[in-house]
Order: C-alpha cells, then sequence, then structure tokens
C-alpha cells in the first residue's frame, strides 16, 4: 500500500535522511554544541544540538526543531538552516531519544518537556526572549502538544503535515495503518529491517495482528500499545489541546499540508478545532498538491505522475521561514497568504484564499449509489447491490492500490464501481467529500473503503482522495457499536481529506466501494472480538453484504 496508507512512513522518514546527505556550508562559521543536555522538571534530560553564526553575537529569537527522529549524521542542518537566516538554531529530541530508549514513549511527554525546554532556551544569553517553533508530521504534532500550555516565550509555531495520535496516526478512522511496525522497528529501536515477506506470512496464515511483530521474531512495545487503544480514547485525546486549550491558543500559526498527505485529516482537524473553539484564531492554512514531503519541504514537479500545476511549485520550507521572519523580525508577510485559507485548485494553475473553510464551496452535490451508477435523485424503488468478501480465500484480495494519481484503467479489485453520467458544464471541488452508507450485513463488523475519482473525458482516470474507516467505529470514534447481523445498519462518514480540483465538461465521478482484505493492512474478520486479535479462524462464513441505493455521497463544489 503505497499510496496515503504507507505514504507518511516512507516521507515521513526519508526527508530527514536526505537532508541528511546534502553537504552544507563549512562549520567554521557556525559556534555548533551538541549533545547538550537540557534539564526538565521530570527529571529526565533532553539531547540537543544547538548552532549558531559566529557573526551573530547579540541575542537572537530562536528556532526549536523538535523532532522523535536520530539520524546522527547530519541532524544539524536543521539547526543551521535556522542559523543561516540568523536565529539560533535548536534542534531537540524526544524524551529517551539519544539518552535512554527506555524513557521513549511517543507523542506522551512532548506537552510538559518542550515547555521546560523553551524556557531553558528563553533564560539562555544568546536567546533575546522569543521562540519559535516549525516542522512537520511528529514535529508538527510536537507543535500541537505544546500549546497546551504555552510557554509565554513561545511567539508562534508552524505545524506542517502534523499527525494528530490515534486520529490519523498510527491509525485512521480506527484502522490500524500499515506501517505502525515499521515505524517504530525502524526509526526508534532501530532494530534490522522487517523480512519482506513479512506483510504476506500474516496474510497467507491467518495471523492475528498483533502477532505481527512475533512473527518477525521480535518484542516490540510501541507496537502492541498503540493496538490495544483501538478507540479514539482518553490515552488519544490527551495529547492535544482540550477545547479550552484550543481557545486560549491566541499565537499566530501556520499550518501547511497537501491533498496527498498521509497526516492532511490531522492538520485539517487542528486547523478546524482551533477555529472553532477560538473566533479570533490568528491561523492561517496553506494546501496544495503535495504528499507528505512536499507539504513541509519542496514538492515534486511529478507527483505519482501528476504534472502539478506551476503555481503550486512552492517551497514550505521557505514559506515557514518567511513567516517566521514575519512573527519574529516584523518583516513582510509572506505573499500567499492572502487570507486565512489557501488552497491551489489542480488543473486552474491558481491560488484561491478565503477567510475560512466554510464559504469555499456554493453548492453540494449528492449521489446516491444505485445499480452501478452515481444518480443525483434518491431512487423511488428500494434494492441493493451485493457483495461477498470471503476472508478464507487467500487465492484473491480486495486490494486499494493507487501508485499513480492519473492511469489509464481502474482496477475493482472485487470491489463495486459506480459512476456518474457525464458533467455537462465544469466545476470545481472544495473540500472533503463526506456520506452515508446503509448496509446489511451477516457479520459484525467491517473496514470499509471508498475511494474517489474523475473519469477524464480522454478515458483516463484522476484519483482525488479515499476514506477508509471502521464501521463499527462510525458514529463514534472512541466508541465501538458492534453491527447487528442482518439488519440495515448506517455508516456515516466525514472525515475525508480535503482536495480541490477543475473538473472539466464530459467528466464523470467514481465511487470505488470496497472492503479490506490484502497482505498490507489489517484484516477485520467482522466476529466483533478485537480486530488485531482476530485470526483466520475468526473468519467463519464469507461476509454478505448488501449495499442499500439509499446510500450516498456529498461533494462540496463551486459552480460559477
Amino acid at each position: 500500500m503505497k499510496h496515503l496508507i504507507r505514504a507518511i512512513f516512507i516521507l515521513l522518514t526519508s526527508f530527514t535522511t536526505s537532508f541528511a546527505q546534502q553537504p552544507s556550508i563549512a562549520d567554521s562559521i557556525y559556534i555548533i554544541q551538541d549533545s547538550v543536555l537540557i534539564p526538565t522538571k521530570s527529571g529526565f534530560d533532553i539531547s540537543a544540538i544547538i548552532v549558531r553564526k559566529k557573526t551573530n553575537t547579540s541575542p537572537l529569537p530562536a528556532i526549536l526543531f523538535y523532532t522523535t527522529y536520530y539520524q546522527d549524521a547530519g541532524d544539524a542542518l536543521f539547526a543551521k538552516k535556522s542559523a543561516d537566516r540568523d536565529y539560533v538554531g535548536i534542534v531537540t529530541y524526544a524524551r529517551g531519544i539519544k539518552t535512554d530508549l527506555k524513557n521513549y514513549k511517543p507523542f506522551e511527554n512532548e506537552g510538559t518537556d518542550i515547555y521546560d525546554i523553551i524556557e531553558w532556551i528563553s533564560k539562555q544569553k544568546w536567546c533575546n526572549g522569543s521562540v519559535g517553533m516549525y516542522s512537520g508530521s511528529y514535529t508538527g504534532y510536537s507543535q500541537w502538544a505544546t500549546v497546551k500550555n504555552i510557554h509565554p516565550a513561545l511567539k508562534t509555531i508552524v505545524p506542517q503535515v502534523a499527525v494528530m495520535p490515534g486520529y490519523d496516526f498510527p491509525m485512521e478512522n480506527n484502522v490500524p495503518l500499515s506501517h505502525i511496525l515499521s515505524w517504530s522497528n525502524d526509526n526508534i529501536y532501530k532494530y534490522k529491517l522487517l523480512p519482506r515477506s513479512l506483510q504476506f506470512d500474516y496474510f497467507n496464515n491467518g495471523t492475528a495482528y498483533d502477532k505481527l511483530d512475533s512473527l518477525a521474531g521480535i518484542q516490540n512495545p510501541i507496537f502492541q500499545n498503540w493496538l490495544s487503544h483501538p478507540a479514539y480514547d482518553s490515552y488519544w485525546q490527551s495529547m492535544v489541546p482540550t477545547p479550552i486549550e484550543y481557545s486560549k491558543i491566541n499565537i499566530p500559526v501556520l499550518t501547511t499540508t497537501g491533498y496527498y498527505d498521509g497526516s492532511q485529516i490531522g492538520a485539517l482537524r487542528y486547523f478546524k478545532l482551533h477555529n472553532k473553539y477560538n473566533k479570533n484564531a490568528n491561523h492561517y492554512f496553506v494546501i496544495g498538491p503535495y504528499d507528505h514531503f512536499g507539504g513541509q519541504r519542496r514538492p515534486a514537479k511529478n507527483l505519482m505522475s501528476y504534472e502539478i500545476d506551476s503555481v503550486a511549485i512552492i517551497s514550505m520550507e521557505k514559506l515557514a521561514y518567511d513567516w517566521l521572519d514575519y512573527i519574529l523580525k516584523g518583516k513582510p508577510k509572506p505573499e500567499l497568504l492572502k487570507d486565512k485559507v489557501n488552497y491551489q485548485v489542480m488543473g486552474t494553475n491558481e491560488w484561491r484564499h478565503a477567510p475560512n473553510l466554510q464559504i469555499i464551496n456554493n453548492d453540494t452535490l449528492t449521489f446516491y449509489l444505485d445499480n452501478k451508477s452515481l444518480i443525483a435523485q434518491k431512487p423511488k424503488k428500494k434494492r441493493f447491490e451485493t457483495q461477498i468478501v470471503d476472508f478464507k480465500d487467500r487465492e484473491n484480495q480486495n486490494n486499494y492500490y493507487t501508485p499513480e494519481i492519473i492511469f489509464d484503467t481502474l482496477d475493482a479489485s472485487n470491489g463495486l464501481v459506480f459512476t456518474t453520467e457525464p458533467f455537462q458544464k465544469e466545476f470545481t471541488i472544495n473540500g472533503s467529500f463526506t456520506g452515508n452508507l446503509l448496509a446489511t450485513i451477516n457479520k459484525k463488523d467491517m473496514d470499509v473503503s471508498l475511494a474517489l475519482y474523475e473519469l477524464m473525458p480522454d478515458g483516463r482516470y484522476f484519483f482525488l482522495t479515499r476514506y477508509v474507516g471502521r464501521a463499527s467505529f462510525a458514529k463514534d470514534n472512541s466508541k465501538r457499536q458492534l453491527l447487528q447481523p442482518n439488519k440495515k445498519e448506517s455508516i456515516p462518514f466525514d472525515n475525508t481529506r480535503f482536495v480541490s480540483k477543475k473538473i472539466n465538461k464530459g467528466s464523470r465521478l467514481v465511487i470505488l466501494l470496497n472492503i479490506n482484505k490484502h497482505p498490507f493492512e489489517i484484516i477485520n474478520y467482522g466476529s466483533g472480538k478485537p480486530v488485531s486479535e482476530e485470526t483466520m479462524q475468526d473468519a467463519g462464513e464469507p461476509l454478505q453484504i448488501k449495499w442499500h441505493n439509499d446510500s450516498y455521497i456529498k461533494i462540496p463544489i463551486w459552480k460559477d
């Protein structure tokens, strides 16, 4: 699963190593302090790298880059980038990283540790009392943990492609992401790489997902701890701001993400909640045709076979520093930020700007899933499409796989395809599609996959976005509610990725509806047991689904 599901791992880790390999300016122009230990009230010291230019002798604002990744060679480059912009550049590592790994617990200590780090930084003679934070993924999350209790010296944050623990990583809509074992195996414990055959062994043997580390011959406490929290429960919720804490976030914030960013759901959620609970939130949002790397560094001109519009080729890292200059040094606001919401419409070569998310649309398209078609009117005649998934059958897979954004043939992979009629006028999709699936099944649960495409007039497909979610958590992601076998059930969904694209006259929209059954994601056998504990012995009879034709999707659009 390379796209969206694995991208957050591949790109999340690759950006650090890619920068580490870049040549830097001769170290003779810097004062570099490595392996500095910053004390915290918890008693655990935090390892840090501090970089200043020798020519800067007066106190300066400090830029904090807090990370959970330790690459050794090249890590100082992130601090040097800040020093080159006439800041004090600081890289700090999560508790236990570079000190004692037994003290490392991902996501759990950032809120308190970073407050103490900033307290220490602000009192150093080389700091003028102002601190900013930037960068992405786990580092983006750490900034949101920091503003649960804002230190007076923290003047701004720039959370890029920020994950939201339990919400979009290590699971999305309560479905564990495929790479959560390798994430800690490779990056934290730094064990040897997992066997290439591991996922196929899991699939072919019908092993329980929580035995994946044992199947690889290792013990992984992080993996096991994450699987023990399948609901978006108090464990996960405690890591990010509460409504009251959001209401008190009055420092300026700049969020960046991408349409194809694995962490976009979290980044978008932070923005929505901040604005919901703080009506005066000084929060800017930038989104374009970027993946996890492009949303925090420099976008690829060719993104999975899609040549992005030229106006979208903007360095998100430079934008972050321009923002920091604006807030910390009083320089002009970055030109791109013409309003609070800034989004690039694919296919138009233009950016659009709005004061909020609510006014970027002036219409909503509603389509019902009826007789392999997406129709605008609710069907008068009730009927359903049947889908059967035999979880004991390992010869066939129901596999979502989109390695490219633009491709010639859509592989349904045993799923159901629903298509609109050609559109008579062009319009723009702006935002996240939602919907409600009505289904009757003979089991207690299932993991649903729903992919949205544009079928262009030339016959090629353009991948727009995808929803994946566990049916038993559809109504409340904090509480599992099993489906009643052989009873018509509602499976609402609204937690999907934002996308903006011009849909041309003559195009159609296509939905591919499926149930996960393949080596690269957890298999939900529908027994009602904890899914990570299910094995092929829990498969029972094949999953039989009636997808009722009052199921629908809603697509927010702008039409002239």
